[in-house]
Formats: structure tokens, sequence, C-alpha cells
């Protein structure tokens, strides 16, 4: 009977044959290059999850579109309706998970992905055309409700950037160095 070794990692316990396999490039590497990777992500995505902080302190992970004005600065539209809009506005603390395109195909936990946080805030509308033009530029098909009573344009100014560029590739990046 042959005893299987198991190696000890961040990310658990594998054995020696996945690690070997790891080593061997079998899982997918993201197709960006490592120091343009999170510039690139905030350019190129233009969905996220949203996470906010309920009045009860859980969690509430949403589904939102999204625009970049620069590497610090995402737009969101957002319906006053919604749950995560009440919640910024009470806490405009926020994080937003941006995934690699085309990672979907593949092995999801092998490409690229970065959780982006800091305060949101609703931009008042005189205040909010460079954040209008730049969101529907992105998503033209948002002109049809962007100027509903209920919808307001908010940026997300990050403070920090936690990026997962692929198997045991982690790091967190201030806000500064984005």
């Amino acid at each position: 009977m042959q005893t299987q070794q198991f190696v000890a990692d961040r990310g658990g316990y594998h054995t020696a044959a996945q690690i070997s396999g790891i080593r061997a490039g079998y899982y997918q590497e993201t197709s960006m290059a490592p120091q343009s990777l999170p510039r690139q992500l905030i350019a190129d995505c233009t969905v996220g999850s949203l996470g906010t902080l309920e009045e009860n302190g859980y969690p509430l992970v949403t589904l939102v579109t999204v625009a970049s004005l620069s590497p610090t600065s995402l737009v969101l539209l957002l319906s006053g309706l919604a749950r995560h809009t009440r919640n910024l506005k009470r806490v405009p603390k926020c994080s937003l998970l941006l995934v690699e395109r085309g990672t979907e195909k593949g092995d999801p936990m092998a490409g690229a992905r970065m959780t982006v946080t800091g305060d949101a805030t609703k931009i008042p509308r005189d205040h909010a055309q460079k954040a209008r033009e730049r969101f529907l530029q992105v998503h033209p098909s948002a002109a049809y409700y962007a100027d509903f009573a209920d919808f307001d344009f908010f940026l997300l100014e990050a403070q920090e950037a936690h990026l997962v560029a692929g198997f045991g590739r982690i790091e967190t990046i201030p806000a500064s160095q984005l």
C-alpha cells in the first residue's frame, strides 16, 4: 500500500501530485502582465460584486455595473430602491470584487480577481456629468434609466486592493500604487 504525501501551503493541504501539476502550469494563469494587472482589471471590468453592510451588521453582496474614471475611482449607477444603496448612504464603506474577463470558461480560482475596498458616496446630480458620460460610454443601455429620479451615480474611491493573480500570487496594494 502506497502512502500519499501532503504538502501544506497557504491554500491548505495538497498532494505532491497536485503541487507538481500546479508547478507544471496545470492551472490556468492570467493573461495579463503582472505589473499592469491591477490597473487593467479596474479599466476592463464592467461588472462587479458589491459588498455593503446591512443595519444588522451582516454583509450584503450584490451584482452591479461599474465604470472606471481612474485607477482609484470607480463609478456605479444605483437605484435608491436597492438595499445596497440604502446601505451605502448609511455606511459608505464597501468592497467591490472585480474578476478578469474570460476566466468563467476555465478554473475560476486560477484567474485574476481583485477586491477594491473604499468609500462609495453619492455624486450630487449637478456634479455628476463626467461620471455620467463615462458610465454611459461603458454601459450605453443604462441611458434608458440613468435619469430616473431614484437612480444616482456613486463614486467608489479606492483605499486599497486585494489582488489574487492566480494560484499563490496574492498581494494587497495601497491606492497610491494602483
